[in-house]
């Protein structure tokens, strides 16, 4: 089981507490993107074509993918090898979205590429895939000895509607910095009915060669004091190119950059547009809000990886009260759920009446691992509440034990739960309620069997989960599952 020093306990909770909330930024962001109706029709099929860059291609390809599938409008592939492009792969999809700068593809895959563009599929290019196959120094070679600039694929730079050149005024970019980026084509679908202008922290291409027949969306003033060219510079185009719709956002230079409000919804409209032609929405309908969770940790160490158990969902918003601070004041109308991952035994009277008061009140509690040694002394909490008490002088733990456990009952907290086979520690000779709703049980002879409960408690919703006392528990899916399912039942929110 195992103490920490309380003032360690409270520091490594504040710093918890600045982790999360800039984790729920950025899951907030990226979640920014208009959102379609309750029944949206069938998903575009969006094919990701990335696996080399000279950006973080490992971060920005996820992020673009989690933009697009959040967006409840897409069904999106990844492939890190586009030199096997072929027509029959590229068939089953309506957008191909390029995340990629390196080697040439081959002919073959090139070949393939071109013509499912060609014939009516939409592409859609991200910063650096603007100058994918062509590294400037060599192009540069050749137009001081030719005069002439020929990419590397001629095809490719038509289909973007633009290239670079070393040849003066060199393409490139100046220092980045935050700078608006304004629509400039406001009939067109990606940008109608989006405010004038957004704000963004990126890098600002300038001196793109652009093509006959690209379309400028939006344009952003290079500041010469960022070593800018003093000018209104494209960032943002639409291409027709032979039956094909191309979007290129010149922005995206890494996941910072595309946490940008105006960067998520100029991407999944631009990639809404070039397979379909059209956007559906522009105002998202208006989502539930997030229950607000108090995790309450202290008297117990414990590994940084439990925290990632309240990341990537948009549907709870953590904070984190270590003690001695968690109980004080009315928690009432301030938290909808209570998780505890803390184990003390004392509390004074007026944070007893408090978290007395947020359970009578209604409101849910999730009581995990080593919080089932909390307050042996304290009957209400121990057979009222919880349902089930670690009781120090009796009860026995053992770490790293490998299990099996299976569902043993039929309820919506164990929805995509499952059975699972978890190394935790295990704890045995617990005082367990008979009025507890079992959930989950193991039949390791380390254990007393149930680990997870529901409490009989009447006025509000309970769950005990005996599991999770490390990282490999915590990252399990399962678990994580489970955890996220009983927050969100004990708020009333899965029936």
């Amino acid at each position: 089981m195992g103490r920490v020093n309380g003032d360690r306990e409270r520091q490594s909770g504040n710093r918890v507490k600045v982790f999360l909330r800039a984790s729920a930024a950025i899951v907030a962001l990226l979640l920014a993107a208009p959102l379609w109706p309750d029944a949206p029709p069938a998903p575009i099929r969006v094919l990701i074509l990335s696996g080399r860059n000279n950006h973080e291609w490992r971060q920005t390809t996820p992020a673009l993918r989690v933009m697009l599938e959040r967006s409840g409008r897409f069904e999106v592939r990844v492939t890190e090898e586009p030199a096997g492009l072929t027509g029959a792969t590229l068939e089953p999809y309506d957008a191909l979205l390029v995340d990629y700068n390196g080697p040439r593809w081959g002919e073959a895959a090139e070949s393939a590429f071109e013509a499912a563009v060609r014939s009516g599929k939409g592409a859609v290019f991200v910063h650096a895939a603007s100058y994918a196959f062509g590294e400037l120094e060599v192009l540069g070679e050749h137009q001081r000895r030719t005069g002439r600039f020929e990419p590397a694929w001629p095809a490719y730079a038509r289909i973007v509607g633009g290239h670079w050149s070393a040849a003066a005024p060199r393409t490139g970019h100046g220092k980045r910095h935050s700078f608006s980026v304004r629509w400039t084509d406001r009939r067109h679908p990606i940008a109608a009915g989006l405010p004038q202008s957004f704000t963004t922290n990126d890098e600002l291409y300038h001196n793109i060669r652009l093509l006959p027949g690209a379309r400028v969306l939006a344009t952003a003033f290079d500041d010469p004091k960022q070593n800018g060219t003093g000018k209104d510079e494209p960032l943002l185009r639409a291409v027709q190119y032979g039956e094909g719709r191309v979007f290129h956002t010149a922005l995206g230079h890494d996941i910072a950059a595309m946490m940008a409000p105006g960067f998520v919804s100029s991407l999944v409209r631009g990639v809404e547009w070039a397979a379909t032609g059209a956007v559906a929405a522009v105002t998202p309908p208006q989502k539930p809000a997030p229950v607000r969770v108090m995790v309450v940790t202290g008297g117990h160490g414990h590994e940084p990886s439990f925290y990632s158990l309240f990341e990537g969902r948009d549907d709870i918003a953590a904070t984190v009260n270590p003690h001695p601070i968690a109980f004080r004041g009315d928690l009432r109308k301030r938290y909808d759920v209570i998780v505890f991952y803390d184990m003390l035994q004392q509390l004074d009277e007026a944070q007893q009446k408090n978290l007395r008061d947020f359970a009578e009140a209604g409101k849910g509690l999730v009581v995990l691992h080593h919080a089932l040694a909390n307050y042996n002394a304290w009957a209400w909490w121990t057979q009222e509440l919880v349902g089930g008490s670690y009781r120090l002088k009796e009860s026995k733990f053992q770490h790293d034990v490998e299990m099996d456990v299976q569902p043993v009952a039929d309820h919506p907290l164990l929805r995509g739960v499952g059975p699972m086979r978890i190394e935790d520690e295990t704890y045995k000779e617990m005082w367990i309620s008979p009025g507890v709703k079992v959930l989950l049980k193991t039949d390791h002879p380390a254990s007393d069997g149930p680990v997870a409960w529901i409490s009989p408690y009447a006025n509000s919703r309970v769950v005990a989960i005996q599991l999770g006392h490390g990282r490999t528990a915590h990252v399990h899916p399962g678990y994580r599952r489970l955890v996220q399912n009983a927050i969100l039942w004990s708020a009333g929110r899965m029936k």
